[in-house]
């Protein structure tokens, strides 16, 4: 589906290569909390940094909304790189990001170095895609280096509008891997393909689940977007996540499946509470719902459906929880389908980041997985089969 030039397509040494990566991690009082995407990019610094490049890192952190704000800096991020990576990685602690710091920071670079830009959103402009604040990143390098898969869905300074300044651009390791699964495997994959769904909202999944349809062999839905599905059955699921305007696209959407010939599976029982609280009591609920109840997690007949569906999966994808997992009672159907996943043999499992991503790490299946996308707007909208702006932009080979 897509062939871009990769940082094994180029030669780095004595040159200057800005490296855009996704250090936007979580941090409670200047501490990382989470450091997964700073470790998912550290293949392509130390291929650069070996290979005898100047590499110069760039990221955003959070989203601060009033201009610089300290607690939104990258300063930690340089030290646990520095540690990680066993050198030095200066951190050029301009405001502007592009300032008289990293301007000398970049001159005194000598092959090998590592350099590390303040976050991309202290300026305004990044997300605007200004064109003055791309060429200001793009005259710190000779070549460019996407590897921030997510944030490859924004067309901001750092992902896009740079790479119209430089003459060589292409992906790093982590955005070669998305591509390859979540763009190659799922447009060519070994079947069966199995897709599940799960996560709050219809309307967040519209277009994934239109463009799945033409393509999986079984759908599988859960999470609170199912209940607009089983509303949409004629079931009553009583104080259950319900997005109203969404029940005629529900209907349309089964119809789809039908057509096709794809297998569309909903609950069959759920996990039901009069409130939304670990501590409140349950029970299984075959059916309708009591008007004062609502569903918060799949049940276990639904579990034993939904494993067996994917017992002879070939390539699955996996786009949010089936329940809500972060309260221990209502995890198991996550819990349930992470488990079958984790013992298919032969089988490309792909987890689509956000929650589920969050769900798999959180519960020790990360490493049963085939891939943990790092994007999790990101990988929805290539599932959707948008392209992506920050992919598009590099080099074809």
């Amino acid at each position: 589906m897509l062939n871009k030039k990769t940082v094994d397509d180029i030669q780095v040494k004595g040159k200057r290569v800005l490296v855009r990566c996704d250090f936007n991690v979580p941090m409670k009082d200047g501490v990382i909390t989470d450091e997964n995407r700073i470790v998912a990019a550290l293949p392509t610094i130390k291929k650069l940094i070996a290979d005898g490049g100047k590499v110069i890192l760039c990221s955003h952190l959070g989203k601060p909304k009033n201009g610089p704000e300290e607690k939104f800096s990258l300063a930690p991020v340089a030290k646990r790189l520095s540690e990680l990576l066993g050198q030095e990685v200066v951190f050029a602690n301009d405001d502007t990001v592009v300032g008289e710091n990293a301007k000398a920071a970049v001159a005194a670079m000598k092959d090998g170095d590592a350099v590390l830009l303040q976050n991309t959103r202290f300026r305004k402009e990044e997300t605007k895609n200004g064109e003055e604040f791309s060429k200001e990143l793009a005259s710190l390098c000779d070549v460019y280096v996407n590897d921030a898969f997510g944030a490859a869905h924004r067309a901001h300074c750092s992902t896009v509008g740079v790479t119209e300044f430089v003459d060589t651009a292409v992906v790093g390791y982590l955005m070669e891997q998305e591509i390859n699964f979540l763009g190659n495997t799922v447009d060519k994959p070994v079947r069966p393909f199995v897709a599940i769904l799960g996560g709050s909202k219809v309307s967040d999944k519209i277009n994934v689940i239109n463009n799945l349809l033409n393509k999986v062999d079984t759908l599988i839905i859960g999470g609170g977007m199912a209940y607009t599905f089983m509303k949409a059955q004629g079931y009553e699921i009583g104080k259950s996540l319900l997005e109203e305007d969404k029940i005629d696209y529900a209907k349309e959407m089964m119809k789809k499946a039908e057509e096709k010939g794809v297998k569309l599976l909903l609950p069959v029982d759920n996990m039901v509470s009069k409130e939304f609280n670990n501590d409140a009591p349950f029970r299984v609920c075959e059916g309708n719902l009591e008007a004062d109840e609502m569903a918060l997690d799949i049940g276990p007949k639904t579990q034993a459906i939904y494993a067996e569906a994917l017992a002879d999966a070939k390539t699955v994808v996996w786009n949010g929880p089936m329940g809500v997992f972060e309260m221990s009672n209502f995890a198991k159907g996550t819990i349930a389908i992470a488990q079958a996943l984790a013992n298919l043999q032969d089988a490309t499992t792909i987890i689509g980041g956000g929650d589920s991503a969050a769900a798999v790490n959180q519960l020790g299946f990360g490493d049963k997985m085939t891939h943990i996308s790092t994007g999790g707007g990101a990988s929805l909208e290539f599932l959707e089969g948008k392209e992506l702006p920050g992919v598009v932009a590099v080099n074809d080979k």
